[in-house]
């Protein structure tokens, strides 16, 4: 069985750079079957476990202590510095690994951007705390999607920084524009690709849409300077003198001001980003026929209590699904739960914590089984005490008295 990531690069290889399937074998080193297998699916590989930490982990803050005091410091003498009893080898490639962060300076050369290449994905935390209901106000992650070659911007604020959420606002974001970049950007956050690895449900993402994730390299804000760059732009150009009373405010505020901030003109560009953006979508991928699966995905049994929890709020279900399995969908604004093909909830999602979100229906359907319930149990008691078969056995009182031997006057109750 292939890796994910093999899968998607398969996919991208021949849906986004055309290349024929002998190729992509010779390329990948894998059987022609197994290539034909990636392409006819339009679902990743099974899941695979992740592999066991090392034993270098938890000295490697000890490694990076010594590297900061001399980047050119050996492994072996590393090793003695913090007393490592274990195989040199594994300790040698960590500190590989880890070295260059402290090998001195990296110069960033000007790149050329090429259309269609690549589109760079940051999240941008505006400082006003927007109202979510319930009470609450938080400070909610803004997904910012920056075209390289036309400079053209997309933006969208989410829930959260859960995997599930990145993804539905990527698509969302990828839709507006009608194509996909052959690469799409990210730094290290966590739910795409924390650990330096792009991670299986970001790799299946890009899978689908016949793209890749590049990581930024650890501590190099530069290799995805632009959208940095925008995140002050939105800062000093969005923000001032605005107000927001919900998410959804503040979304269609995003939306209205975009188109003003993407006709402006770009130094670097020597243009305005609309007027660019046509050659962009040109070199990009098509769109696939069916939309990645996005969102927050789960699968629990429906409880007495007929409620499920979404990102730390509680969803009423017809409670008629007491005891049987159901499928929870959250996107960006609906929570959907689906039980045998059939919807059996259907709520706005809660940007806050801790809320219970309702449907009456639905407590009208439990008033309704819960007094059915009660009256057939009172009817079974009935017919239990009706039934003609049901005996209940008398003992004669005179047994008590021969087994003891008393005798009684059966006139003045005196003991014989």
């Amino acid at each position: 069985m292939i890796s994910v990531e093999d899968w998607a690069e398969i996919r991208r290889l021949h849906k986004a750079e055309g290349m024929p399937i002998k190729a992509i074998v010779r390329r990948l080193g894998v059987a022609r079957n197994t290539v034909r297998a990636a392409l006819a699916s339009d679902e990743p590989p099974a899941y695979r476990r992740a592999p066991r930490g090392s034993l270098v982990d938890a000295v490697e803050p000890e490694i990076r202590k010594w590297l900061r005091e001399d980047a050119k410091m050996p492994a072996t003498v590393i090793a003695e510095r913090i007393g490592w009893e274990y195989s040199i080898t594994i300790l040698k490639d960590r500190v590989r690994q880890i070295r260059p962060e402290y090998a001195g300076v990296d110069p960033a050369d000007r790149i050329v951007h090429q259309p269609g290449q690549a589109a760079q994905m940051d999240l941008w935390f505006p400082e006003p705390r927007i109202p979510v209901g319930f009470g609450q106000a938080a400070m909610l992650p803004v997904l910012v999607m920056t075209l390289t070659f036309s400079k053209f911007l997309a933006a969208v604020m989410l829930p959260s920084r859960q995997g599930g959420d990145l993804t539905a606002g990527m698509w969302q974001l990828i839709a507006q524009v009608g194509a996909v970049s052959k690469t799409l950007v990210w730094d290290r956050e966590s739910a795409i690709g924390g650990k330096g690895k792009v991670t299986q449900l970001a790799a299946a993402f890009a899978g689908t849409l016949a793209t890749r994730v590049v990581l930024a390299p650890p501590a190099d804000p530069e290799f995805k300077g632009m959208t940095e760059r925008n995140n002050g732009f939105f800062e000093t150009s969005f923000l001032p003198g605005r107000r927001f009373v919900s998410p959804a405010d503040f979304n269609s505020q995003l939306q209205d001001w975009l188109p003003r901030a993407n006709a402006r003109t770009v130094r670097s560009l020597g243009g305005r980003p609309i007027d660019v953006l046509d050659r962009d979508l040109a070199a990009m991928t098509a769109l696939p026929p069916h939309p990645p699966t996005t969102g927050l995905q789960a699968r629990v049994r429906l409880g007495r209590d007929y409620y499920v929890r979404v990102d730390g709020n509680d969803y009423s279900v017809d409670p008629r699904m007491i005891g049987r399995l159901v499928d929870v969908t959250a996107t960006l604004t609906r929570v959907i739960v689906v039980c045998d093909g059939t919807a059996v909830a259907d709520h706005e999602r809660s940007w806050a914590t801790g809320g219970v979100v309702t449907d009456p229906a639905h407590v009208v359907i439990a008033k309704g089984l819960r007094s059915q319930y009660s009256a057939a149990k009172r009817d079974r008691a009935r017919a239990e005490l009706a039934s003609p078969e049901r005996r209940v056995m008398f003992r004669d009182p005179g047994v008590y008295d021969d087994l003891f031997g008393i005798r009684f006057d059966p006139i003045t109750g005196e003991v014989l």
